[in-house]
């Protein structure tokens, strides 16, 4: 089959195309013809060799996936060829990636693809929407009247973020760094966009809270944007970080006697531990898709495989909007 193969670690234009063998079928496992994926900051970061948790290389690279099962386990029940599915199911340590004709993927990752969605759609939400479920149903608890804010409206994790939040009945505020951004977050639900280049934590807050703070404050950034959001929240609120690797002041947590979660979406595939709670979210937003409460926006181009190296160099960039996606054409 063919395949896209990152020799080492580098820049983009690393990538090649090869002939591979064909992945064979093993317990617990389904194979996918693979129809698409889409780049998340995580996959030029495993090929850039920042963070250690990518396949051995020579490998495959990439975990968000769409397609067609095309053989399963005998040991797998609640799937059958023929049936289109989706989820993040590799490129990381011990699992090989998707981006090639064929992708092996445990059983207990996947769920049915909406039927509202193509497949290049449904390949951007998996990784970024199992990151947004952990973060506000799970830890938050986000629910029916409180005040959410969630930083980053027009990214991966945030756009999904916010379209969670306003289905579990919040009143959803977003930051984004252009009126474009912000204009992208109000269509997918958001009730108030603030640009935090022209607002500062504490004029915002007094402006849209009464000077209270939010409920629940969602940092999908790191860096300062952490620490504008322990500002940000409510005495007694919640924050909730998926960037933390960095050094931060808690006075803030601690004079307003904050909860604190972070979020870490990849222990389940790199640590093999609960794996079939993805699976469980994914059917839960397949549900949400198809009610009309959750879809991907996506950036204008869609790369076919072979370019992948353009697709990360563009979002490394940092001048998209919404997911980029990669069609196996």
């Amino acid at each position: 089959m063919k395949a896209i193969i990152l020799p080492k670690h580098g820049g983009p234009e690393l990538f090649r195309v090869e002939e591979v063998p064909k992945p064979k079928i093993k317990p617990g496992h389904v194979l996918i013809q693979v129809a698409a994926s889409s780049v998340n900051p995580v996959d030029f970061k495993i090929r850039q060799g920042l963070i250690p948790i990518g396949p051995d290389l020579p490998g495959i690279l990439h975990g968000d996936v769409a397609g067609v099962v095309a053989e399963v386990a005998a040991d797998v029940e609640g799937f059958a060829p023929g049936d289109e599915v989706y989820g993040c199911v590799g490129g990381f340590k011990g699992l090989s990636g998707v981006l090639a004709d064929y992708a092996l993927a445990d059983a207990r990752l996947l769920a049915r693809k909406p039927k509202n969605l193509s497949m290049i759609e449904a390949a951007a939400l998996p990784l970024v929407t199992i990151t947004a479920w952990n973060a506000l149903v799970e830890r938050a608890k986000v629910s029916q009247g409180q005040r959410v804010l969630v930083h980053a409206a027009a990214g991966g994790v945030g756009h999904v973020a916010l379209q969670l939040a306003k289905a579990a009945g919040a009143e959803v505020h977003v930051t984004a760094s252009s009126e474009e951004k912000i204009a992208l977050g109000k269509e997918l639900g958001a009730d108030i966009g603030i640009n935090y280049k022209e607002r500062s934590v504490e004029e915002y807050v007094s402006e849209h809270t009464g000077g209270a703070g939010y409920d629940v404050v969602f940092d999908t950034v790191g860096t300062t944007r952490l620490d504008n959001s322990f500002q940000a929240a409510k005495i007694g609120g919640t924050v909730v970080s998926i960037a933390a690797r960095s050094t931060h002041d808690l006075t803030h947590v601690h004079v307003r006697a904050l909860t604190l979660h972070v979020v870490f979406m990849l222990l389940p595939l790199v640590r093999n531990i609960g794996r079939e709670h993805h699976g469980a979210i994914l059917r839960q937003a397949t549900q949400l898709v198809e009610a009309g409460k959750l879809r991907p926006h996506l950036h204008t181009e869609v790369f076919p495989f072979e370019r992948v190296g353009d697709a990360h160099a563009l979002l490394e960039s940092g001048g998209t909007l919404g997911k980029i996606v990669l069609s196996n054409s």
